[in-house]
């Protein structure tokens, strides 16, 4: 079997309506899904600080994210986790926290999420899996499961004119 090529997919961006619609459960796990999901990671890691992406934010509307915080130093991480299917079974604490989106790229965000997690999800073969989180990468998985769902962080803003800030423009 061939490689395939590298492909970087295209992000939709706020306020395409797109982004608010709810994904679908994946059911069928096979060499299709295996492409996307590596054209997925590629689009991921193209993008700056890119840390977590959702099918949704390339107009796939499937339940598949990929979330990935292990070059950040000093946090508690889970390697590069694919997520098909996931589902939150269990959250505790809730801690206020700054977040950006490849789809929003000019604003970030204050938003409350729970500081630690645990969730059930499909690996690529279809395969049962159950990770936790806490921390930072507990709020990527987050983030991008809202995704699958139709939100943004833009939603959970407690104040769009308290909690959102004009994004800061590195050269």
């Amino acid at each position: 079997m061939a490689l395939s090529q590298m492909t970087i997919l295209e992000i939709l961006k706020y306020p395409d309506p797109r982004l608010k619609q709810e994904s679908d459960v994946v059911e069928v796990f096979d060499d299709v899904l295996r492409e996307f999901v590596i054209s997925l990671e590629e689009t991921m890691r193209a993008g700056p600080g890119g840390v977590g992406i959702a099918a949704p934010q390339v107009a796939y509307l499937q339940r598949i994210v990929i979330v990935d915080v292990s070059a950040r130093k000093n946090t508690p991480n889970n390697g590069c986790m694919v997520l098909i299917n996931p589902e939150l079974i269990e959250w505790d604490g809730l801690k206020s926290g700054r977040e950006g989106c490849m789809s929003v790229p000019d604003f970030t965000g204050n938003v409350v999420r729970a500081e630690r997690i645990t969730l059930t999800a499909r690996d690529i073969n279809g395969e049962a899996c159950e990770f936790s989180c806490e921390g930072y990468e507990a709020r990527a998985v987050q983030h991008e499961i809202d995704h699958l769902n139709g939100l943004l962080f833009l939603d959970r803003l407690v104040s769009r004119r308290n909690d959102l800030f004009k994004r800061k423009k590195y050269k």
